[in-house]
């Protein structure tokens, strides 16, 4: 179980909670959450990049779920930044300082992506397509130098 009086380490719990026996399903820490997370992020890049590249030469791909998906896999990586931040101060996990600065300038690509849109409009399928695959790489990069 979780305990509450230790505030040195931060731990998620489902909130799936059993009414009959009031226990949760499972706890994982945020350290285990960001590195479990980390991969999840990067599949998630790459996918939306490959189908925007798609998306590009092929109209069949041209779908509203494109950009659901998109936007999916950048606000995942919002999510595992702040995971990342909270298992740094919370748990006092030792990372490189390259592998924070990936993260952050991988966070701040989407940023740039998201603030290129409308003067590339004619190319946003290669903006996002090419977009999404260097965030992929940057997570990618910062998870072997995670150590």
């Amino acid at each position: 179980m979780i305990d509450l009086e230790d505030t040195t380490t931060a731990t998620f719990a489902l909130a799936m909670i059993n009414p009959k026996r009031r226990h949760r399903v499972f706890e994982v820490s945020a350290s285990e959450l960001h590195v479990n997370g980390a991969w999840i992020v990067i599949g998630l890049n790459i996918v939306a990049g490959v189908w925007a590249l798609v998306a590009n030469k092929a109209a069949w791909a041209r779908v509203r779920q494109l950009w659901w998906f998109t936007a999916v896999a950048h606000a995942s990586l919002l999510i595992q930044v702040t995971i990342g931040v909270v298992a740094f101060q919370a748990d006092g996990v030792e990372v490189t300082q390259f592998h924070m600065f990936y993260g952050f300038v991988a966070l701040a690509s989407v940023g740039i992506v998201y603030s290129y849109k409308q003067q590339l409009e004619q190319w946003q399928y290669l903006l996002y397509g090419y977009g999404s695959l260097f965030i992929a790489g940057l997570g990618i990069r910062a998870v072997f130098l995670a150590g």
